[in-house]
């Protein structure tokens, strides 16, 4: 008999989300480890980028307190140890409860780092409380293995980080970084978050995008009202640029580099205080021992199906390592179906355009659903509906107008297939129009949907509306 009926592999959002619902469905659980439970979400990503963009938004806000009528002095500055430590207070508090959360659901928790050896066994070489090597081994055996070993930042030839002028997210999460000029290589949403929270720290803020667009993977018009904004905000932007090779130097006063565009032309010089690389992430899925099992990997993305079965009986794997959309409510998602299936009980499928996406630069970005150039290369009909912030009392209220909401819908059926958002507070509204898609809803009953006024979400509704030619405020 194994020792237990599922063993997973990570401990981050997927991971955890898997043994806590197989736990919930009867079945005998362990979790394998060998850094923080919690993983890249709320150590390395997430919770404490959030935290610090926290306080780059507060002291925008301070920077508008006359057009509130406030008497405020100026701000002196900001403490970027004080930052870490508000920063870290959160994010041990949110360890401290997701740990308890193991005993609550009953999962073994082994500390530790896994290798597959066949036969649903798994070696485990054992660390101590600090992540450290004791030396020691633990073989293990499970009926079922779910693979939820996460992904890490991906490293550029040439541009290494030395944790002190070259620097990953990594090591802004962790550290106390107050630079006077930073150049951010990546325009996707980790760069965009990072180049927004400098910025309002007052740092002289580049960023450097190979794509032709910021959040390249956004809706167009969600990309231009970015730049717009970010633009408006004294962050230099060179989209369809990128390093001239061999061109960075390092000196005791930060960094020097080149850049060049993409199609060919003159270089340009950048020096910073501060390089951060922002190139995206590449799966954990070496040194597993895949190689002994038939589990197929492309491009170091384990391949699954809808139930997030590999292609070797009784292995699963959820989260970064399977590619997609690599984000934490969305393993989190892909660990519930493991489990369900593991348990053979009704699976809620999951639809990865249904998925929100959310970045929390300033303004925000969220979205749901098609982007309008991924309709028309569909050649889906369709018809948009827009409204800016410009309309909704509650954004001047708040002092914030910036950005709008568009919806997309179907020209013929009026079913909603997408809600592209940027400004205030845009990935808490986005959850309306996940729920929106996740039930078929069409533009007439998201727009008929009694909104609260004043309040942000309003704009929801009136998008809807224009989409239908049905607005009476817009």
């Amino acid at each position: 008999m194994a020792d237990f009926d599922l063993l997973v592999l990570g401990g981050g959002t997927g991971g955890y989300a898997a043994a806590f619902r197989a736990a919930q469905l009867g079945k005998r659980v362990a979790l394998v480890e060998k850094s923080k439970v919690g993983g890249t979400c709320l150590h390395w990503g997430c919770i404490p980028a959030k935290a610090m963009l926290e306080t780059g938004d507060l002291l925008a806000k301070i920077g508008k307190a006359t057009e509130l009528g406030i008497r405020i002095a100026p701000p002196e500055g900001v403490d970027a140890t004080a930052v870490g430590a508000r920063r870290d207070k959160i994010v041990a508090r949110m360890h401290a409860g997701l740990k308890s959360l193991f005993k609550k659901n009953g999962v073994e928790l082994i500390a530790g780092s896994g290798t597959l050896v066949g036969g649903g066994a798994i070696d485990v070489a054992l660390v101590d409380d600090g992540g450290a090597a004791t030396g020691e081994h633990r073989r293990v055996s499970a009926t079922d293995i779910v693979v939820a070993t996460g992904s890490s930042v991906r490293r550029i030839p040439g541009l290494e980080t030395d944790g002190r002028l070259v620097v990953s997210s990594d090591e802004i999460v962790t550290g106390a970084f107050l630079p006077r000029r930073v150049i951010v290589v990546g325009g996707g949403a980790v760069g965009c978050e990072f180049a927004s929270y400098f910025r309002d720290l007052g740092a002289e803020t580049t960023i450097v995008e190979m794509l032709p667009a910021l959040v390249p993977l956004e809706d167009r018009d969600a990309s231009k009202e970015l730049t717009r904004a970010f633009g408006k905000r004294g962050i230099a932007i060179h989209v369809a640029h990128r390093i001239v090779e061999g061109s960075l130097t390092k000196r005791a006063d930060g960094v020097a580099l080149s850049i060049e565009p993409m199609e060919g032309g003159a270089a340009l010089p950048l020096t910073a205080d501060l390089l951060v690389i922002a190139a995206g992430r590449v799966p954990n899925s070496g040194a597993l021992g895949l190689e002994a099992t038939g589990v197929k990997v492309e491009r170091g993305f384990i391949q699954v199906d809808a139930q997030m079965r590999t292609a070797s009986p009784h292995i699963y794997a959820v989260g970064d390592v399977i590619g997609g959309l690599q984000l934490a409510h969305v393993a989190a998602h892909e660990g519930l179906i493991a489990a369900q299936a593991i348990a053979e009980q009704p699976i809620h499928a999951i639809s990865y355009v249904k998925q929100p996406r959310a970045t929390y630069c300033r303004p925000e970005v969220a979205s749901v659903g098609a982007t309008s150039q991924e309709l028309e290369r569909d050649g889906v009909p369709f018809v948009a509906g827009q409204v800016p912030f410009l309309a909704i009392a509650k954004a001047h209220v708040g002092g914030d107008a910036d950005g709008f909401c568009k919806v997309l819908r179907h020209a013929d059926t009026g079913e909603v297939l997408g809600v592209h958002m940027v400004g205030p507070k845009v990935t808490d509204l986005i959850a309306e129009a996940s729920l929106a898609l996740e039930l078929g809803a069409t533009a007439s009953q998201l727009g008929g949907t009694t909104h609260p006024h004043p309040t942000l979400s309003e704009i929801v509704g009136e998008a809807a509306l224009v989409s239908i030619g049905r607005s009476v405020n817009f």
